[in-house]
């Protein structure tokens, strides 16, 4: 792979409920990701989309009372309107029901099946629809899925088509062994290791079509389905144009996959097993975050207890919401959100801080009625200590770091006190130099908080500088 060319992915949401804040949480830490890497020279591409086949979405339709495609073609707009809301930056949209990722996902089986890792067999089984997940008895609490305790567990009993996944134990290991950083963070490589080191089951790759009329036809079989999980990991590589555009695929795959901790098995197991299944390259890193809760329960709509980014945004502001994000979530445990908490970190670090200092440097400047320089960007942009922050996926640290940069400008105005210097060179040389932070400052930022960086720019562009409205008004 190009190493200029960069590949990076979100997992895809199901489309039976509108957007929440759990999922904003990953495509924001993508896309400050995929900012910082076109920042540094690379040709991005930034894949994005959602899973539209499986029971969960068939019975949500029933319900609704609507043909299966209209409803996923409603909620996927919702998804893709997170780019407008959230600022984000994804240059590919891939949806499941997209006539060339269902082809693709053909091809996909018959290479596994020529490869001999796909077979047919009858099977009785528990089954989470809310997971779309087989469970056994040590996963259930009280009979029940913990992930999605208001859902009855039902029972399969069928003949379906398996997937050798047993077979790849050794293969896995291996793969794991070779790469001592496939999955950060290092706590959720060790667990995967545990679970493949633990043996593996074959799993169902198909659904009877008279049961579960909505899904990818299995190649040869008009009686069967794909399973949802097999179609849509697929996506990864469908998006990229395999099989068809194989230069394309070769150009920006492997890449970099991120995903929630409930999808760990899947993307670091499960997709592994299938791609060495068709002999075509692994993934090149999975980065897994935790959860944000509310009262220290995952977000569900059957829980009651979903906070939406849309709203969000329109009360707060998208760069408001896209700090919190990235700053107050931990990027690898679970967080509590709280409506207090962020507006604690509003005033506090955005208002009274960012804010702030931005008033203070643009008063001053337009006081002194002086011009100013642009600023010559120094070579090494980003400081070693930011680099490794962004490079081991800390998007937290990413940021303290950058807030230390303004505790130095607003040290040196407090230092100086430029307000009561008189002698005009030399206000003027310590102005230019808290201009010039700020303007660096605002460079560093804009993969975090890319319009209120543009606006920092625009604002310091000079040579006269006038100062404006807040950027963030205090929340009272």
């Amino acid at each position: 792979m190009d190493s200029k060319k960069f590949y990076i992915t979100t997992t895809l949401p199901y489309v039976n409920a509108e957007p929440h804040i759990g999922f904003a949480l990953e495509i924001v830490q993508a896309d400050c990701l995929a900012r910082l890497r076109r920042d540094q020279g690379h040709n991005v591409v930034f894949n994005f989309g959602t899973d539209e086949h499986g029971l969960k979405i068939y019975r949500k339709a029933l319900e609704n009372k609507t043909d299966p495609q209209a409803y996923v073609d409603e909620y996927a707009a919702k998804f893709d309107d997170l780019k407008k809301a959230l600022n984000l930056s994804y240059t590919n949209f891939i949806r499941t029901t997209d006539p060339e990722h269902k082809k693709a996902a053909q091809e996909f089986w018959k290479l596994c099946d020529k490869n001999g890792y796909i077979y047919k067999k009858l099977y009785k089984i528990k089954y989470c629809v809310g997971c779309e997940l087989e469970k056994t008895d040590s996963e259930l609490v009280d009979g029940k899925c913990p992930l999605h305790p208001n859902q009855k567990i039902e029972v399969i009993d069928e003949e379906n088509y398996f997937f050798k996944f047993s077979e790849f134990q050794k293969p896995l290991l291996e793969l794991y062994k070779s790469h001592k950083d496939f999955v950060v963070p290092d706590f959720r490589f060790n667990e995967i290791k545990r679970f493949v080191e633990e043996g593996l089951q074959d799993f169902s790759i198909s659904r009877l079509k008279e049961k579960l009329p909505w899904g990818v036809p299995v190649p040869g079989d008009d009686d069967h389905v794909m399973y949802v999980w097999f179609d849509a990991l697929i996506n990864y590589i469908s998006t990229l144009g395999w099989p068809n555009d194989s230069q394309n695929f070769k150009n920006f795959w492997p890449g970099v996959q991120f995903a929630g901790k409930d999808n760990l098995r899947q993307q670091s197991a499960i997709w592994q097993a299938m791609l060495l299944a068709a002999d075509l390259p692994n993934t090149k890193q999975i980065v897994i975050h935790g959860f944000i809760t509310i009262g220290g329960q995952k977000i569900s709509k059957s829980l009651g207890n979903v906070v939406s980014p849309y709203d969000l945004v329109e009360k707060y502001g998208i760069d408001a919401t896209r700090y919190y994000l990235l700053a107050k979530v931990h990027p690898f445990e679970d967080s509590d959100f709280t409506l207090e908490k962020f507006e604690t970190a509003y005033n506090a670090d955005l208002a009274n801080g960012l804010g702030n200092t931005v008033s203070r440097v643009a008063k001053l400047a337009e006081n002194s009625k002086f011009d100013f320089e642009e600023t010559i960007l120094p070579e090494k942009l980003y400081c070693e200590e930011f680099t490794e922050a962004l490079n081991a996926y800390r998007f937290d640290l990413g940021i303290n770091n950058l807030w230390l940069d303004l505790s130095i400008i607003n040290h040196h105005l407090d230092s100086e006190k430029p307000w009561l210097i008189e002698d005009k060179y030399k206000l003027e040389k310590i102005l230019q130099e808290d201009i010039d932070n700020l303007r660096i400052f605002a460079h560093r930022l804009k993969p975090f908080l890319p319009e209120t960086a543009e606006t920092i720019l625009k604002q310091f562009k000079g040579p006269k500088i006038t100062s404006g409205k807040p950027l963030f008004p205090r929340i009272q």
